[in-house]
């Protein structure tokens, strides 16, 4: 798992490398889209703040079926629920058993889940750019063209062999977010109702 200090810095500057490298990440991105429908994965998330010092640590299951279905389940250290069924997002928190629930086009906006789960063409709501190669992974780094987007970029690597192992992102307060992927499995049978949610009786619903 990729969580030193060292490694964040280089994904704060690696924009400054050349851009003359074969879009291998960008053909590695477009044909993850173009042959997967759906995904299953583990993963493991850790939040630093702007001075690359650790602030969350949090694991979890994440899926997501082509078009706008998804399903985030973060188990340690808090329990929380993001579900999108493309017409609305839920964020459940069992602690608080609170419910926010938000409009689909307004919540994913130009988010990780619009990249991946998307049914626009990526060119839609993203400037793509190569970064190269780093540790062994095709680089490459997603710039949201909206301007009401809550990321300054989304920065991808993937394995030679074309499987997305890492997601950075850094969000307009300058935090740093990594995602590390592993057990990922494309293209598995999910049930429908993965991605519906009702809120559990009592909560308190926030509908924004």
């Amino acid at each position: 798992m990729l969580r030193s200090s060292r490694f964040v810095l280089f994904l704060l500057v690696i924009s400054l490398i050349p851009h003359w490298a074969e879009a291998a990440a960008i053909a590695s991105l477009k044909t993850f889209i173009q042959e997967t429908r759906t995904v299953r994965a583990n993963f493991s998330q850790t939040l630093y703040d702007k001075s690359a010092r650790t602030i969350q640590e949090s694991k979890g299951t994440m899926q997501f079926e082509r078009p706008e279905k998804f399903r985030w389940t973060y188990e340690k250290p808090h329990e929380q629920l993001i579900v999108g069924d493309g017409s609305k997002v839920w964020f459940y928190d069992r602690d608080l058993n609170q419910v926010t629930e938000r409009p689909f086009n307004i919540a994913i906006g130009s988010s990780p889940a619009a990249l991946l789960a998307g049914s626009s063409a990526i060119e839609d709501n993203f400037e793509l750019i190569e970064l190269g190669v780093q540790n062994d992974m095709e680089w490459l780094e997603a710039v949201p063209k909206s301007k009401e987007s809550a990321f300054e970029f989304i920065q991808m690597g993937f394995s030679p062999d074309g499987t997305l192992k890492i997601m950075a992102l850094r969000d307009n307060f300058g935090q740093t977010t990594i995602l590390s992927f592993s057990e990922l499995d494309k293209n598995p049978a999910l049930p429908a109702d993965l991605f519906k949610f009702t809120p559990p009786d009592k909560a308190d619903v926030i509908r924004e």
